[in-house]
């Protein structure tokens, strides 16, 4: 098999500098060195040569120069930062470029970022989804018709990695509701997200591959015990996460988790995603999964899931981010074992 050089494009949390306006967890969904040293070393695995592009800024200009002549196939993990279509910089510059992309594409970026869309699409592939509406600030939440009975959740229309989540997130009555949306609204600059609070278990499902995707083992997440928010949410950066107790109410028996990679996999493919993603759900009164969100850009943080996968399966963290390699290089032709 010939030696590809895989292109790395991605953000640290040193890469931009912070704005004194900026939330405090405006770089969250940026990675640490150690993440593009695992990455790294998931290539070389595979016995290809990875080579760092360094983030969609820097990827724009080698490109300007005519300097991404030795790049075989690219591997995208750039979030960038400000409005709804940020994911998609690297993978648009990376076309104009002529260079094909491991993950998916930035029409799927931005349709997986948006919320509401996401759950419009996937709502109707039939994956079940919360009610939900959108608010643009708390004085309209004042009047506005509800999505649903209190209590309610609120968080930014189009972050991720829990971004805007706070324990003020789930809301009891109107006045709460007023000021979370003015909260969000103000502080990230966009729609606030309003949907029916979920009051059961999180899971949150891995996929790699294409046609159909694997699913792998369902994680459930911890819930904070007097909120029952996600635990990971409120541990953030600029939360107060001291003293928080947690709890892990389910019981994550085969048929439900069987119906869990079904939902995940049939949202991946209602947003046309490719190579990995990972699927967010929650179970209602009943105990039936409703869809909180896919995300196509997972972290492969040392720490994250996939590190929690490669632990339950018994192999190297290379090993499992190799996977996700893999898959963008047979979806191109360019696997040749």
């Amino acid at each position: 098999m010939s030696s590809l050089t895989v292109g790395l494009v991605f953000e640290t949390f040193d890469t931009y500098p912070r704005d004194p306006s900026d939330p405090p967890d405006a770089h969250a969904e940026f990675e640490p060195e150690s993440t593009i040293g695992a990455l790294e070393s998931a290539i070389e695995f595979l016995g290809h040569r990875p080579h760092r592009l360094g983030s969609p800024l820097a990827l724009l200009e080698a490109a300007g120069r005519g300097g991404l002549a030795d790049i075989d196939v690219a591997f995208n993990l750039a979030e960038g930062f400000g409005g709804r279509n940020r994911e998609a910089w690297a993978p648009v510059v990376l076309e104009m470029a002529g260079i094909p992309t491991i993950g998916s594409d930035a029409l799927s970026l931005s349709l997986s970022l948006d919320k509401a869309w996401a759950n419009r699409h996937v709502a109707a592939a039939g994956v079940p989804v919360a009610a939900q509406s959108t608010l643009a600030s708390g004085r309209e939440a004042e009047g506005a018709d509800l999505p649903a009975p209190f209590p309610l959740f609120v968080k930014p229309r189009w972050e991720g990695t829990a971004k805007g989540i706070r324990a003020s997130s789930r809301v009891e009555d109107r006045a709460a509701l007023a000021a979370e949306v003015e909260r969000v609204t103000g502080t990230y600059r966009q729609p606030a997200l309003v949907e029916a609070f979920v009051p059961g278990p999180e899971y949150t499902v891995t996929l790699i591959g294409n046609g159909p995707p694997e699913a792998l083992p369902v994680v459930q997440r911890a819930l904070e015990r007097e909120t029952g928010i996600g635990l990971h949410a409120l541990e953030g950066p600029g939360a107060d996460a001291e003293g928080l107790d947690h709890v892990t109410p389910g019981a994550l028996e085969p048929v439900l988790e069987a119906e869990l990679a079904r939902l995940a996999v049939r949202a991946f493919e209602a947003l046309d995603c490719r190579d990995f993603a990972r699927a967010d759900f929650r179970l209602d009164r009943e105990g039936r999964p409703v869809f909180l969100e896919i995300n196509p850009l997972p972290t492969f943080a040392t720490d994250g899931t996939f590190a929690i996968l490669a632990e339950l399966e018994g192999v190297g963290l290379d090993e499992m981010l190799g996977r996700c390699v893999r898959a963008g290089l047979r979806r191109l032709g360019l696997d040749e074992r």
